[in-house]
């Protein structure tokens, strides 16, 4: 299962928070991006419940992070 975290960072961390999460188990992808949210993250594991955990206790564990917005992945075919 995959999701994408959009994440809010605290002033000058962003750049930060994108390294540490693109060294992380369980993320595919992290970029700094424009708009309300400073970064994006794709992350896989086996069931929601896990993304829930790899979430909490890796993204969230990250200085600088201070918001984050979890949107799962579909499969509409």
């Amino acid at each position: 299962m995959k999701a994408y975290v959009l994440i809010q960072t605290a002033a000058g961390k962003t750049a930060s928070v994108v390294e540490a999460l693109r060294g992380a188990k369980g993320v595919q992808f992290a970029d700094a991006i424009t708009g309300p949210y400073d970064a994006i993250a794709a992350v896989e594991a086996a069931d929601p419940n896990a993304i829930g955990k790899l979430v909490t206790e890796t993204v969230h564990a990250v200085d600088g992070v201070t918001r984050t917005l979890t949107c799962f992945a579909l499969e509409l075919s």
